[in-house]
Order: structure tokens, then C-alpha cells, then sequence
């Protein structure tokens, strides 16, 4: 048996008046995915227990069967496991976003999605500056694609750690156009620190040549970091120890990978794939393809979907949709023509045009499975699976109950 999970991230949305009242997954041109869901089982579920901030972290972790009650401990240790950067229990990884301020507003969060190059350039600035002013100073900052990049701050105990873990940050895509500072006055020596690090990042970055650069092409500038999403380094089980099968990670997103490299996961590397609406759909499919022949399980992630929500922009999503179905679930799915398997389709949060972010908002979910007849779910959409009968779970149960109940 194959089992093969395709997360179209913040592809859910709500009614979108250019649409005519339908949402990006309904007017999508979808038919294999449509098929999918009309010879298998529909209904809702959500990833993102009450209490937590809806993001693809907690999110995905959820999807690939992990409670997050149990094992999160923030977004940053779980990209910096996919960096391959090596952490003590006293350190505290944040990400950090090169973001454009403008007059302490959040003017661009991801600056332009600035290069992967240009921002290795200002990673490497930052630590040169920060260890010639301070003897021994505690972080050290990481570079990681395009605007997503790693701070990792080295405390001196573990309750100090933990303190800091505990720090109440702010997802940079969540405050756009807002206020900065009303963001990151905090108390407590180690929290200004933090605070004071981003700060004193602009003085670093913005005369920097690179973002003299940007600007005369018409760039926003990387001109300050935003430090957000930290914890401690997570313990997550054994994937196949768990479920008693191989897996594999496709994705764009080093969040994903790190929940594949903690989870004893293969992570595929895919040429071309950006995280962005530039990702080649097309290389992902045929990855995808080569994976199940020797893992039991994948996960396939495809971020463009969220990106355009991010960036309130209906044609690139219900694009970003439609190539997913074309290049990457409609080939997996004829790949295994002939052979038993079992696959699950849903997003792992909300990403509503209308708003720009992320919700904790239920997600579709349709699941097929070969030999066994579907229920009266009509599609992949937030309409089309109300006619189903799965019933709404934890998140976290989907990976047993697509072994166990399908």
C-alpha cells in the first residue's frame, strides 16, 4: 500500500466577490483532484489546536501526525533542522526575516522576496558587525532562501531558555502596515536584547550596497531583521517507528523539511522548487513519482497557494491550483494506476484573500482509496466536501486514521 499526502498550502479561502462569491478551489479547473473526491470520502478537519497561532508550522506538524501539544516548540528549530545547524538545549532559534521598514511600520515583510544571494550577503554583515562591537556576543544569524532566514541565541541556562522561548513574537505577514515597536516592547533583560538586536540591524543594513541596489531598481531594501517564532530544539518520535512505514518530504519550505528531518523522514530535494509561484510544479511531480517507488509514504507541499494569499492575489492562486492539479496530483495519481493506494488532499490552514494571513478556520479534506467506494462529496472545495462523511478530527490523527479507517 502507498499512501500519498498532497498539501496545497493556504488554499482554502472564503467567498471572494471578483469570483462571483466562490472561493479560488471552486472556480480552479481541478479535475483530477475533482475525481479524487468524487470516488473517495469528503468532509473538514483542522490542524491548528485552539490556543495555537494558525501557521504552517503548527499546521503541517498536525498533517504529518504529530500532535503539536506534545512536540512544538516554535517554527525556528524546526527550519533550523532542515539547515542542518547543530543546537545545544540552551539555545533559542528565532526566525528571522529580512523585512522593509518604513518610519517603525511594517512596509514590506518580505522585502521584495529579496534573493537567496543578496540576503547571505546581509546575514554574513550582520555577524561581522555584531561580533567586532560585542565581546562575546550570544547570536549568530543563519541564511536560509530568499527572505527566510535563522537567529540562533545562545543562553547561558536552560531557564533562561525557556524564558525566552516563551517571548510573546509576532509573525511579520500578520503585521503588515502596522506599528513595530507596538510589536516588540517587551520586558526583561533578555527580551530587550532581542528587541535591541533588530533594531541595531539597521544600522548594518540600511546603507548596505546591496539594498543601495534594490532601491535604485526599484526594490524595497532588506533594511532591518524581524525576529519571530523561536523555541528550543524539538523531540519529535520516530516516524517509522510510529506508523511502521518509510516516508518522504517534498517541499519548497525548510519548516517542512526540518519536520522531515526530526521525524526520520527522507527529504527529496527538488530542483526548482522555490516556495514561491515560481516553484517547478511540474519537477515536483516527477520527484514525487521517483519517491513512492522505494518510501511508503509522501508528503508533497506546494506553498504558492499561500504566498498568493499573502500577497491578495486571486489569479496567481487559483493559478497556483490549478498547476497542482495539472503537474503534480494528476501524474503521481496515474503513476499508481494499478497498485493500492491511499491519498489525502487538504490545506494546512486558511490563507482567505480578503484577509492576507493565516486563519485557524477548518480546512476540506477529501481521502481516496483504492477498492472502496466513496460517499457524496462532489469536489475539493470548501462546498463540495459538505456532502461527505468524514468525520472532523484533530489534525493529527489523519496520518492513523488513513492507515486505520479508510
Amino acid at each position: 500500500m502507498k499512501y500519498v499526502i498532497f498539501i496545497p498550502d493556504g488554499s482554502s479561502d472564503l467567498p471572494i466577490d471578483e469570483l462571483s462569491g466562490k472561493t479560488p478551489l471552486q472556480v480552479a479547473k481541478t479535475p483530477n483532484i475533482d475525481k479524487l473526491a468524487q470516488n473517495g470520502f469528503g468532509g473538514f478537519t483542522n490542524n491548528v489546536p485552539e490556543g495555537y497561532t494558525p501557521g504552517s508550522d503548527v499546521a503541517n506538524m498536525s498533517i504529518f501526525g504529530y500532535n503539536p501539544a506534545e512536540f512544538y516548540t516554535g517554527r525556528g528549530p524546526l527550519e533550523a533542522g532542515s539547515m542542518g545547524i547543530e543546537t545545544t538545549p540552551c539555545d533559542v532559534i528565532f526566525r528571522c526575516n529580512t523585512i522593509t521598514e518604513k518610519n517603525d511600520m511594517m512596509e514590506n515583510f518580505n522585502a521584495d522576496h529579496i534573493t537567496s544571494e543578496e540576503a547571505s550577503i546581509l546575514m554574513d554583515a550582520l555577524n561581522e558587525y555584531f561580533n567586532e562591537k560585542y565581546d562575546n556576543f550570544k547570536g549568530k544569524f543563519y541564511s536560509g532562501i530568499s527572505y527566510r532566514h535563522l537567529f540562533v541565541y545562545s543562553c547561558d541556562d536552560l531557564d533562561d531558555a525557556n524564558l525566552l522561548a516563551a517571548l510573546d513574537t509576532v509573525p511579520p505577514h500578520d503585521i503588515s502596515g502596522e506599528n513595530l515597536t507596538e510589536y516588540s516592547t517587551w520586558n526583561g533583560d533578555l527580551e530587550i536584547e532581542i528587541r535591541n538586536i533588530m533594531y541595531e540591524s539597521q544600522k548594518v543594513l540600511k546603507d548596505h550596497e546591496v539594498n543601495q541596489k534594490r532601491i535604485a531598481e526599484g526594490k524595497c531594501p532588506a533594511n532591518m531583521v524581524w525576529l519571530w517564532g523561536q523555541g528550543v530544539t524539538p523531540k519529535l518520535t520516530d516516524f517509522k517507528e510510529t506508523y511502521g512505514l518509510t516516508g518522504a518530504v517534498i517541499t519548497g519550505v525548510d519548516l517542512l523539511k526540518g519536520i522531515g528531518v526530526f521525524a526520520g523522514l527522507d527529504v527529496i530535494e527538488v530542483p526548482g522548487a522555490t516556495g514561491f509561484f515560481d516553484t517547478d510544479y511540474e519537477a515536483k511531480g516527477k520527484y514525487g513519482i521517483e519517491a513512492l517507488k522505494n518510501h511508503d509514504v509522501l508528503f508533497i507541499h506546494i506553498e504558492a497557494p499561500d504566498e498568493a494569499g499573502h500577497a491578495q492575489l486571486i489569479d496567481e492562486k487559483v493559478k497556483a491550483i490549478e498547476r497542482i492539479d495539472e503537474f503534480i496530483v494528476g501524474p503521481i495519481i496515474d503513476s499508481l494506476e494499478g497498485q493500492d493506494f491511499k491519498a489525502a488532499i487538504l490545506p494546512d490552514h486558511p490563507t482567505p484573500i480578503s484577509i492576507g494571513t493565516h486563519t485557524r478556520d477548518d480546512v476540506p479534506l477529501v481521502i481516496y482509496s483504492t477498492g472502496k467506494d466513496g460517499d457524496e462529496c462532489t469536489s475539493f472545495d470548501e462546498e463540495g466536501v459538505k456532502t461527505g462523511s468524514i468525520e472532523k478530527q484533530e489534525g493529527y490523527k489523519l496520518m492513523s486514521r488513513l492507515i486505520n479507517d479508510f
